[in-house]
């Protein structure tokens, strides 16, 4: 699947490390975290998934994963072997702004970026910190709640993407709820630098019938959105 995302034209590929109580995340994407679970997935694991589909791809992989899985292995000892695995970057949803400090100064060391999520109910001088210290790109959340499939975007998104291109130049990402090309279509409308999609590929690959089948959804609907964007 990464290396279909890879041969579609993904700017950027976020690997979710499955955790057992993701705050952040809808049904979908906690049910392929239960079935990953079920299947003896470990965060060794998905480590060796990356450095074995690193060195043939182009696009820089994300690695998404909660705080605890960090803690647990030790900060250094992380973001070592997710730097010599390949991965770029670090998104971890459930650390406020205020406890980024220690985490990024460890990033810097390896060469790893972390990410920052901004949401619609972020005060606008908050959003304006976030901005300033997240590195790569600023991740827009979409909506109030959880990750998942939307059926339109909600049109408060402009004034947030337009509040943060007031205070940075940093690209800003919309995520959660995005599914559609015309959600694509209309997030890059609003001046967005880029779109982010994981609950509907990662639904169709959950549901499908067979591998193929899960693989041809995906690439179906990837291209849509890499199309509209």
């Amino acid at each position: 699947a990464i290396k279909r995302l890879d041969e579609i034209g993904a700017n950027v590929i976020e690997l979710g490390v499955p955790y057992s109580d993701p705050l952040a995340d809808g049904p979908v994407i906690q049910n392929a975290a239960t079935r990953a679970l079920e299947k003896a997935t470990t965060l060794d694991k998905v480590i060796e998934c990356v450095a074995s589909v690193s060195p043939s791809i182009s696009a820089p992989i994300v690695m998404f994963t909660y705080y605890n899985p960090i803690m647990r292995r030790g900060m250094d000892l992380f973001m070592q072997q997710i730097k010599a695995a390949g991965a770029s970057g670090l998104l971890v949803p459930d650390i406020p702004l205020e406890e980024t400090h220690a985490v990024r100064e460890v990033c810097n060391k390896h060469g790893i970026e972390l990410v920052l999520l901004a949401t619609p109910t972020t005060p606008p001088a908050r959003m304006e910190k976030i901005a300033q210290s997240t590195q790569g790109f600023v991740y827009l959340v979409s909506v109030t709640g959880v990750t998942g499939v939307k059926a339109e975007m909600e049109t408060r998104v402009e004034g947030l993407v337009e509040t943060l291109h007031s205070v940075t130049d940093k690209p800003v990402c919309v995520g959660f709820g995005v599914s559609k090309p015309e959600h694509a279509k209309q997030i890059a409308a609003w001046g967005a630098e880029g779109v982010i999609c994981g609950s509907a590929l990662v639904r169709a690959l959950g549901e499908s019938g067979c591998p193929a089948e899960g693989l041809a959804e995906m690439e179906r609907i990837a291209t849509g959105l890499r199309g509209a964007c």
